[in-house]
């Protein structure tokens, strides 16, 4: 992991995960997001560079590339940004459709846009990770705006691992419900959250470090047979059912 790798969400719980996971391996990394003071402790933590800004700022995303790469090749790239937005279909709105394909797959298509030229030049190959979630392959009500906009990242893994190749390797994570900052909302309730655990075969809710150590993987030099591959990360949620 000679050159850097370019993180966006870096202050949050799974961006930050794999940025420790990432740093412990001896890769460089460069973190994104918008909370100066949550970059700046990590950045401070294992020794790396951050930008401040918003994934839906164009200017703010081609100087987060250009701060990390600084004028060379990336390692590659991980987009760790998302919405959890739940709502009965018939109360979603415009802008709820709208919002969560921006943040979820247009913001990636942005910030890999913007980073090609600097994947393209790494000299053993670089990598592309993305975020989905469970709720594609399975289909969970209140789910649809999210599902959607998750599906379509789904789609850009598979796409751009066919065009990129073979020097940018692109893949995805579909995670199950992980214990975020994000995801707060729905594992505040200690009740909540142990009902939401009994849905799982392994009976408990995702960590961000679940999350990382495939990720760190699928970023290394030992994941470079793989491509054009989303992993449900889930316990078991998406294949498997223990009751009826």
């Amino acid at each position: 992991m000679a050159d850097t790798i370019l993180i966006y969400g870096g202050a949050g719980g799974i961006g930050s995960a794999l940025a420790r996971a990432l740093a412990a391996k001896g890769a460089g990394v460069h973190l994104v997001g918008r909370d100066e003071a949550k970059l700046k402790a990590l950045a401070d933590e294992i020794g790396a560079g951050f930008t401040v800004t918003d994934v839906e700022d164009d200017a703010g995303v081609t100087r987060a590339t250009e701060e990390a790469a600084k004028g060379g090749a990336l390692g590659g790239l991980a987009y760790a940004v998302g919405t959890i937005n739940l709502k009965p279909f018939a109360k979603l709105a415009a802008d709820d459709f709208d919002r969560d394909f921006r943040i979820n797959a247009l913001g990636a298509a942005r910030a890999l846009q913007a980073a090609l030229p600097a994947l393209n030049t790494a000299q053993e190959g670089a990598s592309a990770l993305l975020f989905s979630t469970v709720a594609v392959q399975q289909g969970f009500t209140s789910h649809a705006s999210v599902a959607m906009a998750k599906g379509a990242v789904e789609g850009l893994v598979r796409a751009l691992a066919a065009e990129l190749a073979p020097k940018v390797r692109v893949n995805a994570i579909a995670p199950s419900l992980t214990e975020t900052p994000l995801a707060a909302p729905l594992t505040k309730s200690p009740q909540m959250a142990q009902a939401i655990a009994g849905l799982h075969a392994l009976q408990r809710l995702g960590t961000p470090q679940d999350i990382a150590a495939l990720g760190a993987f699928l970023m290394s030099r030992e994941a470079s047979w793989i491509t054009g591959q989303v992993f449900g990360v889930d316990g078991g949620r998406s294949t498997l059912r223990t009751k009826g």
